[in-house]
């Protein structure tokens, strides 16, 4: 797809176009290709049109109903920040009362679209000219609000940004450009020296416009965080998508913070007021209680399991398993709770012996901060998982005092 039929498919009759295509079904690509071209489309238009329909639907899972009037690219909608954390972000822009907001790698333009939705005019430019133009095609509901062809580090932002009551936003590409895998996608880097535009950049636009924030990758090193900034990793549904740098009037709670999202619950923040400063580590099976925490990611990325520490008077299982044992019936927002059943050494004869003596067929293994194979330990174990006529349990194995043992839980 090129800029001239990204502008055909924004135009009107490239959106009446879309509006007329059936749901997504893979099956009818082919016919509905020669449909389309039998009534005078152009092949190049069709063609973009049903993969626009592809990743339209596959929108849904992260934009909802608003997915039916934007445009995409592949690596455009995988890399596109999830509509409830862009609203987050936008929110933050919209509180400091920010005319202005330069989103600088703009990418398909989700926070782009979420600014301009609260009022914020922004300036939005991408280095790549078909993700440009995509951005600005899903804009064009905010006339004052575009998005153009540019590099960020060319972006000027006028004389006091602060007074004039300017922001901006940056997106760091973390894509090795030339290097993809075999869907076409390009290759994700982790390295905070890889992205484009530079750290340095992003820390020059940061002392020059007060109200500035980035997107980052979630391993984001704690110790690269700069002073008097907030450092928020945020998850969606367990899972952690980002960690967001913020300065200035950006900031809402200094030093790190963790942001527990989901489809079903609202919006926790967790930061290290709550958090005892180290916490504290079980030396033993001895010190298994009731109850297992299993701490949000977010939590853990930030460091601030010893918020949970502090809440339920337990202990981290071992340094860095983000399992938390507890003996105090205390429920959380941004932990699951298990009931502990059973505490033993981990051993496969062991665990083997133990599903034998009480008739379970059917296992769900969950595992951190030990190194195993669950395909393989399930046949060392000679069970499935899913029970048969015998009963169903669900194992953690983790570390205590730096020893691997097996928890049977259920969920509490």
């Amino acid at each position: 797809m090129d800029v001239s039929v990204v502008r055909a498919l924004a135009a009107p009759e490239g959106q009446e176009l879309l509006r007329s295509l059936p749901p997504y079904d893979d099956s009818s690509v082919l016919t509905l290709q020669n449909r389309l071209r039998s009534a005078g489309h152009a092949p190049e238009l069709a063609a973009a049109a049903l993969t626009q329909q592809r990743l339209r639907a596959r929108a849904t899972a992260k934009f909802g109903e608003f997915a039916a009037d934007m445009l995409f690219t592949p690596d455009g909608l995988e890399q596109a920040t999830r509509l409830e954390v862009a609203v987050a972000h936008a929110h933050r822009f919209s509180r400091a009362s920010l005319a202005t907001v330069h989103d600088l790698g703009c990418g398909i333009g989700a926070d782009s679209v979420t600014l301009s939705s609260l009022g914020v005019t922004v300036r939005g430019v991408d280095s790549d000219p078909v993700t440009a133009a995509v951005a600005d095609a899903n804009l064009r509901p905010w006339p004052d609000s575009r998005a153009r062809l540019g590099r960020a580090e060319d972006v000027r932002f006028g004389v006091d940004p602060g007074r004039n009551r300017v922001g901006a936003w940056l997106d760091p590409a973390r894509r090795t450009r030339g290097v993809a895998d075999v869907n076409g996608r390009t290759r994700r880097t982790f390295r905070l020296d890889d992205i484009s535009p530079s750290w340095a950049f992003v820390q020059e636009v940061a002392a020059a416009v007060p109200a500035t924030g980035v997107k980052l990758s979630p391993g984001f090193d704690h110790a690269a965080i700069p002073a008097g900034t907030e450092a928020q990793w945020t998850s969606w549904a367990g899972d952690v998508v980002e960690c967001a740098l913020w300065w200035g009037p950006l900031v809402m709670r200094r030093g790190r913070t963790a942001r527990v999202m989901g489809p079903d619950t609202a919006p926790v923040v967790v930061d290290e007021s709550m958090a005892e400063p180290v916490p504290r580590l079980a030396g033993s099976l001895d010190d298994v209680g009731p109850w297992l925490h299993d701490v949000d990611k977010a939590v853990i990325r930030a460091g601030l399991v010893g918020a949970v520490t502090r809440a339920t008077g337990g202990m981290e299982s071992d340094e860095g398993t983000g399992y938390v044992l507890a003996s105090r019936d205390v429920s959380l927002p941004y932990t699951r709770r298990y009931a502990v059943h059973e505490a033993m050494p981990f051993t496969v004869k062991t665990l083997r012996s133990w599903l034998r003596t009480n008739g379970v067929t059917g296992l769900t293994i969950k595992k951190r901060g030990v190194r195993l194979d669950d395909e393989q330990l399930r046949r060392d174990l000679r069970i499935g998982a899913k029970a048969g006529d015998g009963e169903q349990a669900t194992v953690v194995l983790t570390r205590v005092g730096g020893s691997p043992v097996a928890l049977v839980v259920s969920p509490a």
